[in-house]
Order: structure tokens, then sequence, then C-alpha cells
């Protein structure tokens, strides 16, 4: 329309103005602050745009979709997914049918979700599906049918006879759009009439082609506009062509039907009459019996004597996971714990179950909760909710104990017959090499190589330096020997690879050994179980784990039935504590559901799992055949797990407890762990005998050498000219004996008193006068050739400067059997 013609319009639908107003008091009414508009024609945002435009609240987040049937579903799914709990509606009431199906399939018809709808005739829609789900739905209704007036002209309107179909449904209740025509005809007329009062009308032939207008237009229109009427849609009033008086009555869904909690005028704002309606606590004033057993962390009690009281005294994985679900489901619930404390066994003699599972079939309790397994027996009875936790069955052991670290653990990397095979490797190499080298003329060499004529060659691979060669090459060091022949070659050749094969592979070894813990394991399995006597094992009595060993049908678990039942004593205990502490005794496996397993050995560090899991099994909440609470209870459990608040809640109770013992196992596993003496100790004592053998080889040796020196030189006669005179005096002192004549040789006899501990003493003091030379006097009894000047004489003859002749060169002559020694002055040199 154009602007002129605009001004000419009277509608008697309300404001939008207003209505907007009316859904931003309605938003701030309910402290909304994440909102989804859902609307279907371009029309229904101009309708909402003052809200999005200024929101009642700057808090408000605000989720805008244009929807129409065929993807209706996805958006609601995405408004799920996004947990947007308060949504406008703003469709087409002939597709109303389809959103609220919608709805029931993706179960967004629950407490927590409250719909407001834009349109006025939410009373004509079918809601039976929603009315017993506390789901909120929330919409204004602008014929108010509790009004007499209203309802003597519905009244009037169920006798009229229509020729066509009634304007009426079955309710009896009329819908918007015919009661604003059925209003705006009487307006029209109330105009017209007060038009004709005042003037007298003329009437003449219009054409709807002609464009020239009706002289009694504008005023026709004023009168209208001035129109004050209560019509079936409540009070009429307009303000140039808007109305501007009206009164939206709020309808809300209960229990049983929509009810009238407040009402909306342009005036006096928001009036909430039952404001209980929108403020319930959040559920429905329902109370569930929860029968329970106590098992941490599952389900645990505070002290009589602590300031818990009710249900707060509850706390533990199951008492947190049943808060959410109720918060969700929506309902109340109190506790109450098992008398004889057992999950549910079947009694053959009395043929009435035991336990949680016997009180929820008497329908003792609506609800039972706890680590309860589900299983085939259980189920034929009572009925489980998805399950909240998957596990299996395993074995509870004692940490078996460390293995003792031995002295010489540097010699674990190699069985004792890898080291005896080494062993005799090396002795054979070592007398090949010997052989070899003895058998092969490339081995003898000349010792004096500028003396071609010699005719004598030696060998260097004597059997000691064979061994020597060996020796050093096993140990990756050199010998300072190096065959020459090929056949000595290729023995040696060949003994390098093995030594580098041997002793690649005992450094590999040796760091896995001597860094990680090896512990001994008993049981590794639960087939090594059944398979030994000695380890007793057994199971929570009158529990499903008891059942599972009892009714399988796989040998070794059969097996371990056996066994279990004929023990006595009974290897069965009334409560997993009591499996736990016979564990820590000793000399115990006890069989148990993993998440009791994880949970106890999380607390105790001298506990562990043996093996992987023997089943497969899950736990779930039990309600009654039939019951209604099941369903929606695995809905809101789905729910729980596909946002991950079940492992959340997991990961509470058994790892951020406070209580959990800290375990080396992370630390062993990226560490290393520190070499000890009792790890390599041995090494040590090794090198300590190594060098105390030496110690005592070398004394041997000196000892032997001393004792060939102390006899040899026990005499000595010493022959020289008359012109040399020498004064000898022997160890006491006093001067020797002269027998000789002048002109003649002198021979001098010297006693000398040698004792072999007085020649050790004597060597040692010399060497310690050494220090670090490389040199030293060597004394050559064998030698009758000319020898150094500093040829090396025992201490203990003191002969005077001159004895050592011209030149200093000095004619030795040794007699191996005799103690005299002739120095002769008159020797040349050579």
């Amino acid at each position: 329309m154009e602007p002129q013609e605009k001004e000419f319009s009277i509608n008697l639908f309300p404001s939008h103005m207003y209505l907007n107003q009316a859904y931003k008091d309605m938003i701030q009414f309910l402290k909304w602050r994440k909102v989804a508009i859902i609307y279907e024609e371009d029309f229904g945002l101009m309708k909402l745009q003052e809200i999005i435009r200024a929101p009642p609240s700057k808090n408000i987040e605000m989720y805008i979709r244009q929807g129409h049937p065929e993807n209706y579903r996805d958006i609601l799914k995405e408004v799920k997914h996004k947990e947007i709990y308060s949504i406008i509606v703003d469709t087409v009431p002939a597709n109303m049918h389809v959103f609220l199906r919608c709805l029931l399939q993706l179960q967004m018809n629950d407490y927590r979700y409250h719909y407001l709808f834009t349109t006025f005739d939410i009373e004509t829609f079918d809601l039976e599906d929603f009315k017993y789900n506390y789901v909120n739905m929330t919409a204004f209704r602008i014929v108010d049918t509790d009004n007499l007036n209203v309802r003597r002209t519905l009244r009037d309107m169920e006798r009229f006879q229509p020729i066509g179909h009634s304007i009426l449904n079955k309710s009896s209740i009329i819908k918007a759009e015919p009661a604003l025509i059925f209003d705006s005809v009487n307006v029209f007329a109330k105009g017209l009439h007060a038009l004709e009062r005042s003037a007298t009308l003329s009437l003449a032939n219009l054409s709807c082609e002609s464009e020239t207008p009706w002289d009694d237009g504008s005023s026709l229109f004023n009168y209208i506009n001035a129109v004050e009427y209560d019509g079936i849609t409540g009070p009429i009033k307009f303000t140039e062509g808007k109305r501007t008086n009206f009164k939206l009555d709020i309808l809300k869904l209960r229990m049983e039907n929509l009810h009238k909690v407040g009402e909306w005028t342009p005036e006096g704002k928001i009036n909430i009459t039952d404001r209980q309606a929108f403020f319930e606590g959040g559920k429905p004033n329902i109370t569930l019996k929860v029968i329970t057993i106590e098992e941490p962390p599952y389900v645990m009690l505070h002290p009589i004597d602590s300031p818990f009281t009710g249900k707060d005294r509850y706390y533990g994985f199951c008492i947190d996971l049943l808060k959410i679900i109720s918060d969700k489901v929506g309902f109340d619930y109190e506790f109450d714990i098992v008398t004889d404390g057992r999950y549910g066994n079947y009694n053959m003699t009395t043929g009435q179950w035991d336990g949680l599972v016997g009180s929820v079939v008497k329908k003792k309790a609506d609800l039972a909760v706890g680590s309860m397994t589900i299983n085939y027996a259980r189920e034929s009875v009572i009925d489980f909710t998805k399950p909240f936790m998957n596990l299996g069955i395993s074995i509870l052991f004692k940490i078996p104990t460390s293995q003792p670290t031995r002295l010489f653990s540097f010699m674990n990397p190699l069985a004792v017959e890898i080291w005896l095979y080494v062993l005799a490797a090396f002795i054979l190499v070592s007398f090949t090499m010997f052989v070899m080298a003895r058998f092969s003329p490339y081995e003898w060499n000349n010792p004096h190589p500028c003396n071609d004529n010699s005719d004598v060659v030696e060998n260097q691979f004597s059997l000691n330096n064979s061994f020597w060669f060996i020796t050093g090459t096993l140990l990756r060091q050199g010998s300072g020997l190096n065959p020459k022949a090929a056949s000595t070659r290729i023995v040696g050749g060949i003994w390098w690879f093995f030594t580098l094969i041997i002793i690649s592979s005992y450094t590999a070894n040796l760091a896995a050994f001597l860094t990680v813990e090896r512990m001994i394991t008993p049981i590794e399995s639960a087939e090594d179980l059944a398979d030994q006597a000695d380890i007793e094992y057994g199971t929570l009595e009158g529990g499903s784990t008891m059942a599972f060993f009892r009714d399988s049908k796989i040998e070794t678990y059969q097996k371990m039935w056996r066994y279990m039942e004929s023990k006595r004593p009974s290897v069965f205990v009334p409560h997993i504590e009591h499996g736990v502490k016979k564990v820590l005794e000793g000399n115990y496996a006890f069989l148990m559901e993993s998440t009791m397993l994880d949970y106890t050995i999380q607390r105790n560090c001298n506990l562990t799992q043996i093996g992987g899991l023997l089943n497969s099994n899950s736990y779930g909440i039990a309600t009654p055949i039939g019951s209604p609470w099941r369903d929606k209870i695995s809905l809101a459990i789905l729910e729980l797990q596909e946002k991950g608040h079940i492992q959340m809640l997991y990961s509470k109770w058994w790892r951020n407890t406070g209580d959990v013992c800290n375990r080396d196992d992370k630390n062993k596993d990226s560490k290393a762990n520190a070499l000890g003496v009792e790890n390599i100790g041995g090494v040590f004592v090794v090198l300590m005998c190594g060098l105390a053998l030496a110690i005592v080889v070398a004394i041997l040796e000196f000892c032997w050498n001393s004792r060939k020196n102390s006899q040899t030189d026990r005499w000595l006669e010493e022959y020289a000219p008359e012109e040399l005179y020498m004064d000898y005096e022997d160890e006491d002192g006093d001067e020797a004996e002269d027998d000789t004549e002048d002109g003649a040789s002198k021979k001098v006899r010297i006693r000398r008193q040698q004792s072999l501990c007085s020649e050790m003493a004597e060597e040692l003091r010399f060497a310690m006068r050494c220090h670090g030379s490389r040199q030293r006097p060597a004394l050559k009894r064998n030698c009758s050739r000319c020898a150094p000047g500093n040829t090396y004489v025992p201490a203990t003859v003191n002969l005077p400067p001159q004895a050592n002749g011209e030149n200093g060169i000095l004619q030795m002559i040794d007699y191996r059997r005799c103690s005299v020694v002739h120095f002769d002055t008159s020797a040349e040199s050579p």
C-alpha cells in the first residue's frame, strides 16, 4: 500500500509493537539468558524484530533460525546440541503438528525445555502427548473463554447451523482469526451506525475499478477509529488505526491441561496470577524410593554424628549420577540401604531373590542404584536402564616382590651356559692360535733383521702370548701382537667377529637388566591361576562374578569354579573389603569387577591387576518391570555419556579424591633407574680381586728373584791387581780379610750373610729411589761380555770409585754356582 492508503486502514489485530513488548516482558519474567527463535514465514521475523534489535537484557544470547516442515528436525537437533532450552516458536498453525511431532521424536519434551508460542490458537492443538512430560509450554490467548459475554456468544454460535464448516472446533473454542473477523464486523457496524446517526448517508453505486473515493469514507474511518467495544477478543480501542487496548491471557501447560496463569495489557504490562506454575523447583512433585548398597566409591555414608541429614548423608559416584539424572528427568528421591548387604542372588530353596534385586521385585523400591551388574537372570525379573558403565572381571593380586639384586648382577645378561661356552671358546681359540702360529712358517722371524746370516728365528706367539692376544681382543684392547700368517689372521679375524657379536649383545642386554626392575610374578593370567594350587583364589559370595564362574561353559573357568566350590575353608568372601584384606595377607588372588579393582589399586600401591578382562559386563539402574521411569532415565544416561559427564564423574571418584597412592610406574617408564652398588658392585669386586692377584703375583716374582740374588751373593770373592787398593767392609763394619802377597793378585774374600727379607728390603728401597724413572740398572749375571759402568750391583757391596775401571767399563764374569767375581781393570773396551 501507499502511505495515503495506509492512513485509512484499521487493524483489529494487536499492534506488533505491543506484542514485542509482551514477549520481552515474558522473557524478562522467566529470566531467560539463552534463547532460540524459530520462525517460518518472512513476516514472522518482522513480527519479532523488536526482540532481536532491543532484547530485554544485554546478557541474552539469541539463536535465530528460519524453518519449514522439512527441516524442523535438523534445526531442533542443532538447538538440542547447543543446549538451548528456551525457545520462541513462530510457525504457521497448519504446520504446528509437524513441529510438535519433531519435539516428541527428539525427546525435547521434558521439564528442562520451555517453549513460548506466538500463536493465539494454542488451545486448538493436540497437546495430549505433552501433558505428563512436564514440558513447559507458554502462549498468549486473545479470546478469553472465561468471560461470560464470550461464552454467551460462543453458545449462540454453537446453536447456529452453518452452511459450511463451523468456525468452532469440537471443544467449543474459537480460533483467533474468526474471532477477529467477528469483532471487526461489529466494529464496522458500530462505526457505520454512528456515522448514520450524525449524518444522512448518500449511497451511490460504486465501482471497484473506479478511483473516485467515497465522500463519506473519511468520516466513516474516523467513526470506526473512535469505536470502543468489548468483543470476544477483549476490549477494543484504536489509535490512528492501530489497536491499543486489548488484553492477552497467558496460558501455561500443566499436568491436566492449559491453564490461565496471568495476563498482559499495554497499560499494566505483565501480571502473573500463578507464579508457582513457572517456578516449581525445576521438577514435578514426585518422590521415588531408591534402594542402594554401601560400596565405595559408588555409595558411601557420612557418619551419624556428621552435620548431614537425610539424603545428604549419602555421597559417591552413584549419588552424583542420580542427582544429575533426577534433575534431567524430573523427580525427587529418598534413599534406603538394603538390609542383607547383597546385590541380588536367586535362592533355589526359597525360590526368591535377595538383596537389591529382591527389593525391586517385591516393589519395595522404585529404583535400585549401585554397582549392580546387568545379567540374564536379573533381567528376567526386573528391568535395567541403559548401562552407565562398562566393565569386566579381572584378578586382584599383591604386587610381587622385586627380584633381589645380586652383587654380580653384571653377569645376568648372559646365561650361565653362555658364559661357559665363551670360556671354552676362549681356551680353544687360544690353543688354536698357538698351534697355528707354531705350524705356520710365516710366524717364525729373524730376531736380528740386520743380520741376515743369523740362524736363529723366534715366534712371538708363545702360549702365554697367545692367551694374551685372545684376551686383549675379547676385552676390545690391544695386545701389541699382530699375526702375520694368513692362517693366524683368519683365526684372529673370526675371533674378532665372535667377540663383536658377544660384546654387543652383552652391552645391549646389560642396559635392560640393570635399569629395569624385574619382578617375580607367579601368575600372569587366569590360566596360570587355574593350573596351580599354591595360590588360593575366590570371589564375592552371592555376586555376579560368582554367578559368572558357576554358569560359565569355558573349561578354564569351570575348572576354577570346581576349585572354589570345593575349597575348604571357603575362598568366597562376604564383602569386597574382606577379599582385599586376604590379598594383602598374601598367597591369595581375588576375582572382582574391574571398576572396583581399579579403585582399589589406586589407593593401595601394594596391589595390582593381573592379566586382562575375563568377560564384559555393564552396570545399570534397576527398575520394576514396566516402570515408566526406565526409558526416561536411559535417555538421560545416554545424554550424559555423549557429553562426557559420566567420564568426568569417574575421574572425580577414582582419580581425584586425594587418597590416591603415588606409583612409580610412569617414572620407571620414562626414566631409567640409577644404578646402585647392588647392581654393579660386582665389577668393583672383580677389579679389587684382580688388583690383589696382581700384587700377590708381583710379590711372588719379587721373592723368587730376590731369593736367587741372595743365594748368588751369599759369598762373594773378588780378585784385583796389586795396584788396585780395595777396602771392603762387611755388614758388621769389620775389615775384610787380605790373603795375598805383595806383587801378586789380591784375593779379597767378603763374607755376606744376606737374608731374603734383607734383600727384599734393599730392592724395595732402591725401587722407591727410582721415583718415576723409566730406566734402572740391570744385573746381568749370565752375561760374560762387557757391560756399561752403570751396571747394577747389589747395594750391600760397597765398591770404590776405581772399581769401575777405565772409561767406566767393567768386565763381569758371572759364575752361577760360585760366589766369586773377578774384576779385571786391564780389559779393553770393546
